[in-house]
């Protein structure tokens, strides 16, 4: 029986510029380095992080084309996370926002130009 995704993988050119760009702004703790170029970052929760080195270079993937094109950080801080991340200067792709159910998002791209969601849930779907 799967119980969970323990990690996602994400391809860059620069897998330590952009594992210690999430290290310092997400403050996540670095488990696993190779010594090669392949990191697993951890949050509180377990779940992870994997940095592989890209074997060529892609273009930067449109938000709504087949295939994953984001991954949904979950917080209970979001007004300062967003703050952060603006002060980081990612590119907004939205803005934050609030829903009339009191769901915050904000969709940015990473240094590396990935497509990245915010969420703060007054109420788990499950």
């Amino acid at each position: 029986m799967i119980t969970g995704i323990e990690h996602l993988a994400i391809i860059s050119e620069d897998t330590k510029r952009l594992s210690d760009w999430y290290k310092r702004v997400f403050d996540l703790e670095c488990v696993y380095d190779n010594g090669k170029g392949t990191y697993f970052l951890a949050f509180p929760d377990k779940s992870m992080i994997e940095f592989i080195p890209a074997l060529a270079v892609a273009e930067k993937p449109e938000e709504k084309l087949s295939g994953v094109r984001h991954v949904a950080f979950s917080t209970d801080t979001f007004e300062e996370t967003v703050a952060l991340l603006k002060a980081e200067g990612v590119e907004i792709i939205h803005d934050a926002a609030t829903s009339p159910k009191g769901i915050s998002t904000f969709f940015f791209r990473d240094i590396d130009g990935n497509v990245m969601h915010l969420i703060n849930r007054p109420e788990p779907l499950i």
